[in-house]
């Protein structure tokens, strides 16, 4: 998949991409030109975000260079599997509409590093959110930015520091002005770009697989039996990169359900990994939870990250068959070393921007990938702002700020943040791995023990304070000994290499040491297993905010989303092809 050497672009294309430009900018403008007065106004929205714009903007903050890029490239390699990073999030939303939502909003925390300090103690807040602006950074910022430095050096010849800081000084801006309630808002009106924009580019990818006379569907049928690989060159492509798939004698690239080995997917995380990564990503994450936090009401949060699971329904059309499309066309890719299939394989959109696009469509096409970059740079500068601004400045070293004084903090935090993530975006590339991989080892690193000790204290008022602190900083530890003992050791079980494996190990071992440090300790004290901070059942806000009409009705539609997730897990399974 060789990149063209320019990417031209019409009168037509420069005008629809200033256009989204300008509106992103109108929008931003206005949304945020009230929020330099109070530090609630200004981080978490006001409290004033209708359901619409909290499930779009929780989507659009999610949506980036990870995925256009990253998982495009990690679906050509891989095929379907990919696609349950997107499904999976079935169990997550659900346990976040019905049991965590409630809590959170009673809770009235502002962070959840507030959350960790009153449930646990204060070194825990403090180490949960240096850890956090730490994972921002590094596994948010700088993978962002640097898969969109790529997707600008590939497509116009920039160089990649050039590319980079384009991009984040263009993207960055709004979070910097406007605070969540311009992120947000813009968030709405990029993710409705983002699923024009990425649709049209599959559909077009079909119709070249289809050829001049075919259909979608004959497109559709092609990309299926050729992902099948019962023939070559496509048989070939597979078995010759068997082990680097976690394979044996047979590889199923339709499949979601793989063996226990599989580099990215395998199957005990699709059982487990709600409770390993996937609590503390959508849950306890700043980044993804301000939106919910920022909710104008009950109903509009849950709601919300209803219209949310749709919205993930729909994702792999856009960014994991692509990656299908691309095998098809282009199997000899996999032909190559392990180490170039990788890289060329993260190229694989900006190829298709270049070869199926055509002129006087691009500026739509551009738009759509800016403003994956641009949502999720904004949505993480914001919450990173947000938890250094409240949760280690105010709390260690300016506990008497003024609200304008914290809004000044926040605006001088997230330009700073900017510029690290600048400085380390140039050094993804030497990595070697992977976008998607590189993002999803580094979750599966941070994610387990704080989502361990979250759990347990919200269903346990035994555990304490020691206990937490114990297991977070054992599991820390634990993590960087489980990759060198694969690394470094050749004897070690297969099984141990996926990040989602290891992330299993080490978040069990943090439940053992957070019950067991707990347990040999004085008890928490009464008001930090309140019912504020513990779930209490009996007491438990379930009924509320579900809608007053059927058509209105969480119940309802989280139904619907629940069983259209489980037609898709069963018809791409060992059971159909």
């Amino acid at each position: 998949m060789r990149g063209l050497d320019r990417f031209p672009l019409s009168a037509l294309d420069y005008a629809a991409f200033l256009g989204y430009f300008l509106l992103l900018s109108l929008v931003g403008w206005w949304a945020g030109r009230r929020e330099h007065e109070r530090a609630d106004d200004y981080f978490l929205a006001g409290k004033t975000l209708p359901w619409y714009v909290v499930g779009s903007s929780f989507i659009a903050s999610n949506i980036s260079t990870e995925h256009f890029i990253g998982m495009i490239g990690a679906a050509f390699v891989y095929g379907i599997c990919v696609a349950m990073a997107e499904w999976a999030n079935v169990l997550t939303f659900s346990v976040l509409i019905w049991l965590f939502i409630p809590f959170l909003l009673a809770s009235g925390v502002f962070t959840t590093p507030e959350y960790m300090e009153r449930r646990f103690s204060p070194a825990v807040r403090l180490l949960y959110a240096a850890l956090t602006v730490i994972s921002n950074v590094v596994a948010f910022l700088a993978a962002v930015l640097y898969g969109g430095g790529v997707a600008l050096q590939n497509l116009f010849g920039w160089s990649l520091p050039v590319a980079v800081v384009t991009v984040a000084v263009v993207a960055g801006v709004w979070a910097i002005y406007g605070g969540l309630r311009s992120v947000a808002w813009t968030d709405f009106v990029t993710v409705i770009v983002m699923v024009i924009g990425g649709l049209l580019v599959t559909i077009l990818g079909l119709k070249m697989l289809a050829g001049p006379d075919g259909s979608l569907l004959d497109g559709w049928r092609v990309m299926i039996e050729r992902n099948q690989a019962h023939a070559d060159p496509w048989r070939e492509a597979v078995a010759r990169n068997l082990t680097h798939l976690g394979a044996t004698d047979h590889y199923n690239r339709l499949s979601v359900i793989q063996p226990i080995t599989h580099p990215v997917n395998p199957w005990p995380h699709l059982i487990f990994g709600i409770f390993t990564v996937s609590i503390w990503y959508n849950v306890i994450n700043q980044f993804m939870i301000q939106r919910v936090l920022g909710a104008r009401s009950l109903y509009d949060a849950r709601m919300g990250i209803v219209l949310a699971g749709y919205l993930k329904v729909l994702t792999p059309a856009i960014v994991v068959l692509p990656g299908l499309i691309l095998f098809a066309a282009y199997p000899e890719v996999m032909l190559g070393p392990w180490a170039k299939v990788r890289v060329e394989a993260d190229k694989g959109y900006v190829h298709m921007l270049q070869t199926l696009i055509p002129v006087g469509l691009r500026g739509l096409f551009l738009a759509a990938l800016f403003g994956a970059i641009q949502s999720t740079v904004n949505s993480v500068l914001n919450s990173t702002a947000t938890v250094f601004t409240l949760d280690i400045y105010k709390r260690w070293l300016h506990p008497t700020a003024s609200q304008r004084h914290l809004v000044r903090v926040g605006m001088v935090s997230s330009a700073l943040i900017l510029a690290i993530s600048i400085a380390l975006a140039m050094v993804i590339e030497r990595l070697g791995s992977g976008l998607f991989v590189y993002v999803q080892t580094l979750y599966a690193f941070f994610a387990p023990p704080f989502a361990a000790i979250f759990l347990l204290g919200l269903l346990w008022r035994r555990i304490n304070g020691q206990g937490a602190l114990v297991a977070v900083v054992s599991g820390l530890l634990l993590g960087i000994v489980i990759k060198a003992y694969v690394q470094f050791a050749p004897g070690h079980p297969r099984w141990l290499e996926p990040y989602a494996m290891q992330a299993l190990v080490n978040w069990l071992f943090c439940l053992a040491i957070c019950t067991a440090v707990s347990l040999l300790t004085s008890p928490p004290a009464a008001e930090q297993v309140s019912d504020r901070y513990t779930i209490n059942w009996s007491k438990l806000n379930l009924t509320s905010g579900l809608g007053d009409r059927w058509y209105k009705s969480v119940v309802t539609w989280w139904l619907l989303f629940v069983a259209i997730i489980l037609f898709l897990v069963i018809w791409f399974s060992d059971l159909v092809y």
